[in-house]
């Protein structure tokens, strides 16, 4: 009876998703209840620290950010930062989990949400118009970007983040640095214009070829300019400044893709020091080399037949806003896609999901292996351990839910005195649409920036992942 009970305690942890297990958060986060939410991420943070560590940092900044309070939310995320820069593997953890699963491991984050912790923490800063710590966030982000590129050199992989240059060329220029600016700018446009288009069906907002023509001709690169302008069929294009600067307006659109998992079932065929899972339904072979094994694991691997592996994958929470756009001076300015959040999480997955197979694989193999042998010496305990296995494999199934679907942006030009904005969502799902009202008083020419967060998404809210 108690090991009847041990399983099906086992099993109730097992089988939940990191999205279902943290749901009362994740039920407040999704329904604008910040202050709520940020409470229920506060009392569950002593559970399984060290596993959780960077998504209880990156969610509490990214929190404070949205509820206004910057000091303490860049305050996080410097944590979340250096736990990046000083990430190390726990072996045993590593070792433990080829006999469980990933889960009890300390989670690392994606390469694309470390990006994302210094773009809020940039962002923080130029609210609070502290521009030269948003441009050592700024040298933070080249570095990470190298250390990206170094990691992938296929055109055909995420390596290069256009959106990340883009927002270093805004910190530039609102340091008046229209050299590096127009650079960063530079980068991002050839970006979206090579492997953004390709990986992502995403081109270049048509403001960033406004900011290269506007940088290019403030910064005096004449040739530079010329090029843009007969690149850009802008032969008549003028700059006119505004009194009062512009506004920067960043639109955080609906809620990331939520990690899940899935599950197939794979034969073993064995030849020499070889074996080969197979499954012929998705058209999977993945041959092992056994030379490196102990005799034990090799003769388990050989009599093993068929079992069950778990993978992640990435559920897209679909956006309900299709349109934003901002009123403002009587002219009506289109917020553009600059970050596509959901597609770029998807790729970064794919491209280590060879990785992904190979440790689920030898993972599942292990326990298997080790099952047969407790068989051999009890078999009630060899049973139990086998209804252990099957309950506890499961695929690591944590990521940075809170982040948005999609970055939109655009640069609204601002006069002295008091602007009156309004920004207006439109949703095509179901034809509604939304207004939201702003007054922005400028006393002085320089640069001003917002982000609005609109949380809504076409899947239902009670859905489990």
């Amino acid at each position: 009876m108690r090991i009847c009970a041990l399983a099906l305690l086992i099993a109730a942890q097992s089988c939940a998703t990191y999205y279902q297990t943290n749901y009362s958060f994740n039920q407040s986060f999704e329904q604008g209840q910040l202050e709520q939410a940020l409470e229920s991420l506060n009392n569950s943070s002593s559970r399984d620290y060290r596993k959780k560590e960077f998504l209880y940092l990156s969610n509490s900044g990214l929190l404070l950010s949205v509820l206004g309070r910057y000091e303490e939310s860049n305050e996080y995320l410097e944590k979340a930062f250096l736990f990046g820069e000083d990430y190390r593997k726990n072996y045993l953890n590593e070792a433990a989990s080829y006999l469980t699963n990933p889960m009890i491991t300390s989670y690392r984050g994606e390469d694309h949400e470390h990006l994302m912790v210094l773009y809020y923490k940039a962002m923080n800063y130029l609210k609070m118009d502290k521009h030269e710590e948003a441009l050592i966030e700024c040298r933070r982000l080249n570095i990470r970007l190298q250390q990206l590129s170094d990691r992938y050199d296929s055109d055909k992989k995420y390596s290069r983040d256009a959106f990340v240059h883009l927002l270093m060329g805004i910190i530039y220029e609102a340091d008046n640095d229209y050299n590096n600016a127009f650079i960063a700018y530079r980068n991002a446009f050839e970006i979206y214009q090579s492997d953004y288009v390709n990986l992502f069906e995403m081109n270049a907002p048509p403001q960033l070829k406004e900011d290269l023509l506007r940088t290019s001709l403030l910064g005096g690169l004449q040739s530079e300019h010329e090029f843009y302008k007969n690149e850009f069929e802008r032969q008549d294009y003028q700059y006119t400044p505004s009194d009062g600067g512009d506004l920067v307006f960043f639109w955080h659109n609906g809620l990331s893709p939520i990690k899940s998992e899935w599950s197939i079932n794979f034969v073993i065929h064995r030849k020499d020091n070889w074996v080969t899972f197979v499954n012929d339904e998705y058209n999977f072979s993945f041959p092992f080399n056994l030379s490196d094994h102990d005799e034990k694991d090799r003769d388990g691997l050989a009599d093993l037949e068929v079992f069950r592996v778990a993978f992640p994958k990435y559920v897209e929470r679909p956006v309900y806003y299709s349109k934003g756009t901002i009123n403002s001076a009587g002219e009506t300015i289109l917020l553009e896609p600059i970050e596509d959040v959901n597609k770029i999480a998807t790729q970064v997955l794919q491209q280590r999901m060879a990785l992904e197979f190979s440790k689920a694989l030898v993972r599942a193999a292990l326990k298997k292996v080790t099952e047969y042998e407790m068989r051999k010496e009890n078999k009630a305990l060899g049973s139990l351990f086998g209804i252990i296995n099957a309950i506890t494999e499961k695929a690591d199934t944590r990521n940075w839910q809170t982040l948005p679907h999609t970055i939109h942006y655009s640069r609204i030009p601002m006069k002295l005195g008091t602007n009156e904005v309004t920004l207006n969502l439109t949703s095509d799902a179901d034809g509604k649409s939304e207004k939201h009202s702003f007054t922005y008083v400028v006393e002085k020419k320089g640069m001003m920036f917002h982000t609005f967060t609109s949380l809504e998404s076409r899947t239902p809210s009670y859905r489990f992942y």
